[in-house]
């Protein structure tokens, strides 16, 4: 009802955005059936713009390339992980994170919530106050960490990385989505916080949607290329695989959809 209604009132503000609108729903740039990933149904993936990434949804759970391939990694490298103890910072109120938490044993969720003591839960119960910088959580709390499109906005990725590997459990990983839009070349930092907690910007400011913050939205401060498994070795020690699907039948068609897992070795091996 809450959709339909804020559709009515764009066809009054604006009728012939709602005309382009409802052409493309009629004419969709892409229409193709296929099994999600994430529902696990026999669905219709269909995009109305051609920016797949964010716009190829499933019409079931609604879910976009990104988190299908997430979910995909996450159940076939580690197929038990309904039945391990995972941490995702910064979670969407679907698709993927809907999942995890509602069929994970043991999940926490987390959000950088400065107005929440760290360590702590939020006023609603929802989520668990953390920088992912600075962690609270004990060492090897986790058999997963997940993080979903984060680690484009943080500023000491070194201390991120590091403070994730700490918190997983020998034999856990660390499995994100970030886009490599430089793609084989180098990872370029865009803004960078000084001493004084200002923020010196190294080129013209860009932000994404982050439901935290629904007024200005999450910083860009990297542009990471493939070398990003280079950062991460250099931060932790832990070696990283990038994973590349690309599958139209499971809805995973689309740009910068590659997911890395950083794996924390079992003790006693190399």
């Amino acid at each position: 009802m809450g959709r339909q209604f804020r559709r009515m009132k764009t066809a009054i503000r604006n009728p012939r955005a709602a005309m382009v609108r409802a052409f493309r729903e009629v004419r969709p740039v892409y229409r193709g059936r296929g099994t999600c990933p994430i529902c696990e149904s026999e669905v219709t993936f269909k995009a109305t713009h051609a920016w797949y990434r964010d716009g190829l949804f499933c019409s079931r759970c609604r879910s976009i390339p990104r988190e299908r391939a997430l979910m995909q990694v996450i159940q076939d490298w580690y197929p038990d992980w309904n039945r391990s103890s995972v941490h995702e910072s910064s979670p969407e109120d679907r698709a993927a994170s809907a999942r995890l938490a509602s069929e994970c044993v043991d999940y926490c969720a987390s959000q950088y919530d400065p107005s929440t003591p760290w360590g702590e839960m939020d006023p609603t119960n929802q989520w668990r106050s953390e920088d992912l910088e600075h962690q609270t959580f004990a060492d090897e709390r986790f058999d997963l960490v997940i993080t979903q499109d984060v680690f484009e906005h943080i500023f000491d990725i070194d201390s991120a990385f590091s403070e994730i590997a700490r918190t997983l459990k020998p034999g856990g990983a660390h499995i994100f989505t970030t886009p490599l839009v430089n793609g084989r070349g180098l990872t370029e930092q865009c803004a960078r916080r000084q001493e004084d907690g200002t923020i010196e910007h190294l080129r013209e400011p860009e932000y994404h949607r982050n439901p935290m913050d629904r007024n200005e939205g999450s910083l860009v401060t990297w542009h990471y290329g493939y070398d990003i498994v280079d950062r991460i070795r250099d931060a932790c020690g832990l070696d990283t695989t990038i994973v590349l699907l690309d599958d139209v039948s499971r809805g995973l068609s689309a740009d910068y959809l590659e997911v890395m897992v950083t794996r924390k070795p079992v003790r006693g091996t190399a």
